[in-house]
Formats: C-alpha cells, sequence, structure tokens
C-alpha cells in the first residue's frame, strides 16, 4: 500500500485523485486538506477515513468538527493544518493539488521531510522554483508533474536522461478562442470563457486556458522542472489535444506522450511511478482522430503568454507577480467586474509596479503576492 496525502482533495484534481484511489484500492489515504468545501470532505472522510484533514478557513473547521465527531478524525486548521498534513510521518507521497501560493510552504515542509512530491501545483514553481528545485536535489526528493503536459514530458524523459534535450515542444489546445484576433474578444462573457472544447477543469484553469495564461505559467514550471533554458521551450497549438508535449533531442528525435484528454492518466502515472496501472476510461483510436493539426500562437492577441516569456526572462519576482496579478484579474473577470481583455493589462502593470527582487525568499515571494494584490485593489 503506497500511504499518501491530498493537499486540495475537493477540487478537479484531487476529487480525480481519489477516484483513482477508489479504482485501485492499493493507496491509503492517510490526510486530506481543502479550503471550505467541508461538505464534500466530509464525504471524503467517511469513504476514505484518513488520519488527519486540515481546513484552511477556521469556522468552517470548527463546523466540520461537529459534523464528524463520530469519526475520530483529527481536523486541523491555517497553515499549520497544511504543513501538519504534508510533513505527517506515514505519508510517503504529498499530492499537491492545493490553489495557489498557499502550496509552497508545505511543498518545502514535505521536500524537508523526505516525502515524493505530486506536484499540481503550478504556482509552487512559477513563484519559488529557484528554491524547491535545488531544495529537492539536496534531500534526494523526486518531483513528479501531474500536469498533463508537464507529466508527458517527463514521460518522455524516461530512459533518455543522459541524453541531450534540444527542446520542449509544450502543446496547447489553444482554448475557446483559438483563431479569433483581440477586437473578437472584447466582448467576450464568463460564460464563453468557461466552455474549454478538450477538458474539465475548475474555473480558474479554465479561464487560463482561455487567455493562455495557463500556458505561460506551464512554460515557466518546465523551465525549473526540466533544466532547460527558456529558447529551450517552444508551445505549439494542437487544437485536438492528442499529443500531450514532446521532447526533441539532439540527434532530431522527437519523443511524445498521446492519449485521450483525460487528467487521471497523469495523476495516476505520478502515485504509481515508476509502474504503469490500468486505467479505465476511453483509449486514444487515431483512426477516429484522423487529423492532428499544429499551429503556432498568436501571442499579440493572447498577451498572457507573451508576458509569462517576459516575466521568467526577467526572474527574481516578477513571476510571482505575473501569478497574483492573474490570480486576481481571473477572480475580478468571473465577478464581471472587468472586461476580458483587462486580464493580461493588469498582469502588466502589476508586472511593472512590484519592487523588483532578484532571488526572493519566500517571505518575499509572499510580499510580492500581497504587493500586487494591493496594487490591484487600489486601480480596478
Amino acid at each position: 500500500m503506497r500511504k499518501i496525502a491530498v493537499l486540495g482533495s475537493t477540487g478537479s484534481i484531487g476529487t480525480q485523485t481519489l477516484s483513482i484511489v477508489e479504482e485501485h484500492q492499493d493507496l491509503d489515504v492517510i490526510a486530506l486538506a481543502c479550503g471550505r468545501n467541508i461538505k464534500l470532505l466530509e464525504q471524503q472522510m467517511r469513504q476514505f477515513h484518513p488520519k488527519k484533514v486540515a481546513v484552511w478557513d477556521e469556522n468552517a473547521a470548527l463546523q466540520l468538527r461537529r459534523n464528524t465527531v463520530d469519526l475520530g478524525i483529527t481536523v486541523t486548521t491555517g497553515m499549520e493544518g497544511l504543513l501538519e498534513v504534508a510533513t505527517l510521518d506515514e505519508v510517503e507521497v504529498l499530492v499537491t493539488a492545493i490553489v495557489g501560493m498557499l502550496g509552497i510552504r508545505p511543498t518545502i515542509a514535505a521536500i524537508e521531510a523526505g516525502k515524493t512530491i505530486a506536484l499540481a501545483n503550478k504556482e509552487t514553481l512559477v513563484t519559488a522554483g529557484h528554491l524547491i528545485m535545488p531544495l529537492a536535489r539536496e534531500h534526494g526528493v523526486p518531483i513528479l508533474p501531474v500536469d498533463s503536459e508537464h507529466s508527458a514530458i517527463f514521460q518522455a524523459l524516461q530512459g533518455n536522461q543522459e541524453n541531450a534535450v534540444e527542446k520542449i515542444l509544450l502543446t496547447a489546445s489553444g482554448g475557446p478562442f483559438r483563431g479569433k484576433k483581440k477586437e473578437e474578444l472584447a466582448n467576450i462573457r464568463v460564460e464563453d470563457a468557461l466552455k474549454h472544447p478538450n477538458w474539465s477543469m475548475g474555473k480558474k484553469i479554465t479561464i487560463d486556458s482561455s487567455t493562455l495564461v495557463n500556458k505561460g505559467l506551464e512554460v515557466m514550471e518546465a523551465k525549473w522542472l526540466f533544466g532547460v533554458e527558456l529558447d529551450q521551450i517552444e508551445v505549439i497549438v494542437h487544437p485536438q489535444s492528442v499529443i500531450h508535449s514532446a521532447v526533441e533531442y539532439a540527434d532530431g528525435a522527437v519523443i511524445a506522450q498521446l492519449g485521450t484528454p483525460d487528467m487521471r492518466l497523469p495523476i495516476q502515472y505520478a502515485l504509481y511511478y515508476p509502474k504503469r496501472r490500468t486505467l479505465s476510461g476511453k483509449r486514444l483510436d487515431l483512426f477516429e482522430v484522423q487529423n492532428l493539426t499544429f499551429e503556432r500562437p498568436d501571442m499579440e492577441t493572447f498577451r498572457g503568454l507573451a508576458l509569462a516569456f517576459e516575466a521568467m526572462r526577467r526572474g527574481g519576482n516578477v513571476p510571482t507577480a505575473y501569478n497574483a496579478a492573474n490570480e486576481r484579474a481571473v477572480a475580478l473577470f468571473l465577478e464581471r467586474r472587468i472586461s476580458y481583455l483587462e486580464i493580461p493589462e493588469i498582469i502588466e502593470a502589476a508586472m511593472e509596479q512590484c519592487e523588483f527582487k532578484n532571488h526572493p525568499n519566500v517571505d518575499e515571494i509572499l510580499a510580492t503576492e500581497q504587493e500586487a494584490y494591493e496594487f490591484i485593489g487600489s486601480r480596478w
């Protein structure tokens, strides 16, 4: 039995992780954590019987304690609770599926405690990759990517670690607005942006996919995960979402991972690595697909992707400003307080406004996040 903990167990990645546990029955859920969705967390507690759970919101945690007093499961709160879940002695693999920079401190603590990290929290590497990757190497801790694209790259690297990588080919579906020009995006509604053509995801990541900001975050993540230069990462729009990403080697060989758009595959690969297990669901039928097409991304229309490359080139805490500004801008858009095209405008403004820090520590990263929030709050 492989013993796991899940940060963000009530979100899209978290619930799909637990569906894999349910399917195979040889993973032991030791701990769970969520923000405030205690109704679903209670169901998970009654099904998987973890030893400990953490709820970010203190009032929600209090209510959960009352609702589950019969279970005898410890309920903790806040950052202290997340850290406890991340470092429990029995836990072997920590799935970090929590949204936002809340994931940084628990991930660091888990690495220091020697836990394998199944990473689904982009913000951890986007904002603190310069801290996380050296720490993981120091402690001999594997960072196993859960994002479909990064998992595909990781899979394409297996058995080839000693060979020179020429280029990372990072695929993107293009989102619901692929092919549109800027003037056509002026009146985009929330409902339009939430209609992803291929993937079923949470609201924020779906909006990020439509703006290509999500791909920008993945570019930053790939640089840290695979130790390549920014110029070695090429984004390719691939509308069918069959090729999940690829690696080009020094001899010109390109090795790709293909499959149906099912997030359970990369989640399961991380949970059982290096072994592969049977997974239920539809199989890839190339006769049915017939055509695979590829396009260059339109970084003039989708400024979020261009800004990600700029943020990563500038380095320091600029990626943090990028990420924090996007989080707040997406929230404002979902609340219908800004237009769709204001999302990249807000990101760019925050990148210019925040005080530059060359090699930020965790406190400085979180301070940059707060600085970006305050700047946006004062303007929008």
